[in-house]
């Protein structure tokens, strides 16, 4: 049994990034548009990608013309990502929990569910205390997670996928607190295991964890498209806010 915690296991593996592989890039790129547009960032801002993953929205970020630094747990991801470095645009493997010595920006983007992963509530504090230290003073944040309360009403609890020849069974579980997404394959002549678990937090949620941490919340949207937030309806969390 490994140390690791569970997502620096599976998040490192390629068949993680097997079975996410048709996530939407140009809905991923309007996104980013949307927020900035919202947002109004001088050009040249200093912009933090917090668990960039291989560096799609890091990507779209400096396109806009930001000074962009990704960093993921994952040494594979930011492998990847360091195919798209360039002036402006840089990776490094860091623990969302540590303030990254030295360094500060005008705005953090912590996207695509990339929160809650945590066994300990503890480090969701950590986290945020981390991103309130490393931000300008009015410094902006935002959040995307999912509509936890949407997911549990609508919970999938098994679903069947086939990609790239492997056959992956997917069965999600509720239980009070945490969505477990037991993830099972077999390749190679070896079966796989892996199961993914994110804290249910919902807006209420977030908004004592950051108010407590000094943060303002500014806006609160529902989708990529940044229509208002409905907790029975919206896709999406999405949090803007500003350290105080």
């Amino acid at each position: 049994m490994s140390s690791k915690e569970w997502f620096a296991d599976w998040f490192d593996t390629s068949y993680y990034h097997t079975l996410y592989k048709n996530r939407n890039d140009e809905e991923a790129e309007q996104f980013i548009s949307n927020l900035l547009n919202f947002l109004n960032l001088k050009e040249n801002s200093t912009v933090l990608d917090l668990a960039c993953g291989k560096g799609r929205h890091s990507v779209t970020l400096n396109k806009h013309g930001l000074n962009v630094l990704g960093v993921d747990l994952s040494p594979n991801s930011i492998q990847e990502a360091q195919k798209s470095a360039r002036t402006n645009l840089t990776f490094g493997v860091h623990d969302m929990r540590e303030v990254i010595e030295g360094k500060s920006f005008d705005a953090i983007f912590n996207l695509f569910t990339s929160f809650g992963y945590f066994d300990d509530l503890n480090d969701n504090v950590r986290v945020v205390q981390s991103m309130h230290s490393m931000l300008n003073d009015e410094g902006i944040l935002v959040i995307d997670f999912m509509n936890a309360s949407k997911v549990i009403a609508n919970l999938v609890t098994k679903e069947e996928k086939e990609i790239d020849g492997i056959h992956f069974s997917i069965e999600r579980v509720y239980d009070g607190q945490h969505i477990f997404k037991h993830i099972k394959f077999a390749d190679a002549g070896k079966d796989f295991h892996f199961t993914e678990r994110v804290q249910a937090l919902k807006k209420a949620d977030f908004y004592d964890l950051l108010a407590q941490n000094k943060f303002e919340i500014i806006r609160t949207f529902g989708d990529f498209s940044l229509n208002d937030f409905n907790e029975t309806t919206s896709d999406r969390l999405i949090i803007i806010a500003r350290k105080n």
